[in-house]
C-alpha cells in the first residue's frame, strides 16, 4: 500500500461516536480540526488533557476547509449533504475545500445518496470515500471499530492510515459499497436481536432459566451478536442501556429495505424486520435503546 505524507485532517460531528473517534485519532498522533454544530462541544473536546495540542476547535465550517481530509460522522446522508453542499442561502463545506481534498463519510448514509454526493463534489475536484462503522460506542472508545470502506483504490489508500487509528479497515469495493454493507449488516443484527428476544420470552414463559438458555444458544447454531454480547448484559436484567438507539437501528434497516426496493428485490424478511422495528420505535418513543425491543415484545405490545 502506498504511503502518504501527513495530511491536514478535520472531523465533523462530535456526538457519542464522533468524540471518542477523535480521541483515538489524537492518541495515534494525528492533528485534528474538530467541528460540531453545537456551541462549545469542539472547544471542550480540544481542551481535554489527552487532546492538548492535537485537537483544534473550529468555530465555523469555513475553518474546516483548510483540511485535505475531512471526516463526517453525522445522523444521515441528508444531513451530510446539507453540511457538505449547503444550499442557495448557506454555503456548505465544499465551498471552502480545495481541489484534491477528500471527504470521508463515516455516517450511516444511504449508498445511492453517497454516489450522488460524489458526483456533485467531483465537479469541484473533490473525491469521496464512504467508511461507515460497526461496533458501537464501546469500540469507538477503544479504536477497534470495523470500518467498511468503499471508494477508488487510490482514495482508500490515501485515507487508510487515518482510519486505522479508529479500527480495522475492511475494503468493500466501489464507492457506496461500505454504506450498503453497513445497512445490510445492521439488518442482519436486528433480525438476530428480534429472534433472540422472542426466544428468551418464550423460554422464560416455559420455565427455562434465561442464563441456561443463553449459554446453550452460544454453544449452538443460534449464536449471534445479541446472544454473545447483549442478552446477559441488557436483555435478561432488562437494563436496556447498550448505548445504541432503537431509532438508529430502525433507520439503518430502513435504508437496507429501501436499497432492496431500489434494486427491484422483494426482500420479505427484511421488510418484516423493518416493520417490527418501526412498531417498536413508535411504541417505546424517542430515546429508547435498541435492546428495549425485549420489553416491547415481552409486554405484549408486539402482539398483533
Amino acid at each position: 500500500m502506498p504511503t502518504h505524507a501527513a495530511q491536514t485532517l478535520a472531523f465533523i460531528g462530535l456526538g457519542n461516536m464522533g468524540a471518542p473517534m477523535v480521541r483515538c485519532l489524537a492518541k495515534a498522533g494525528h492533528a485534528v480540526i474538530a467541528y460540531d454544530a453545537r456551541a462549545g462541544v469542539a472547544t471542550a473536546l480540544a481542551a481535554e488533557a489527552g487532546n492538548a495540542g492535537k485537537v483544534t476547535a473550529a468555530a465555523t465550517l469555513a475553518a474546516v476547509g483548510a483540511a485535505e481530509i475531512v471526516i463526517t460522522m453525522l445522523p444521515d446522508s441528508k444531513v451530510v449533504a446539507a453540511v457538505v453542499l449547503g444550499d442557495a442561502k448557506v454555503p456548505g463545506l465544499a465551498a471552502a475545500l480545495s481541489k484534491g481534498s477528500v471527504v470521508v463519510d463515516m455516517s450511516s448514509s444511504y449508498p445511492l445518496d453517497t454516489r450522488a454526493l460524489a458526483e456533485a463534489l467531483g465537479t469541484r475536484g473533490i473525491t469521496v470515500v464512504d467508511a461507515p462503522v460497526s461496533g458501537g460506542v464501546g469500540k469507538a472508545h477503544t479504536g477497534t471499530l470495523a470500518i467498511m470502506t468503499g471508494g477508488a483504490d487510490a482514495d482508500v489508500d490515501r485515507v487508510a492510515p487515518v482510519l486505522a487509528a479508529m479500527g480495522t479497515v475492511h475494503r468493500t469495493g466501489a464507492l457506496g459499497s461500505g454504506h450498503a454493507l453497513k445497512a445490510l449488516n445492521n439488518y442482519v443484527s436486528a433480525a438476530g436481536l428480534l429472534a433472540t428476544c422472542e426466544a428468551l420470552v418464550v423460554a422464560e414463559k416455559f420455565g427455562l432459566d434465561a442464563g441456561v438458555a443463553i449459554n446453550v444458544l452460544n454453544a449452538s447454531t443460534g449464536r449471534n451478536n445479541t446472544t454473545e454480547n447483549k442478552a446477559a448484559r441488557y436483555l435478561v436484567p432488562r437494563s436496556f442501556t447498550s448505548g445504541f438507539a432503537l431509532a438508529l437501528m430502525e433507520k439503518d434497516v430502513g435504508m437496507a429495505r429501501a436499497l432492496a426496493a431500489d434494486l427491484g428485490i422483494d426482500a420479505a424478511t427484511l421488510s418484516f424486520v423493518a416493520a417490527e422495528l418501526g412498531r417498536a420505535a413508535k411504541a417505546l418513543g424517542p430515546g429508547a435503546d435498541h435492546t428495549a425491543v425485549m420489553g416491547f415484545i415481552e409486554g405484549g405490545a408486539g402482539q398483533k
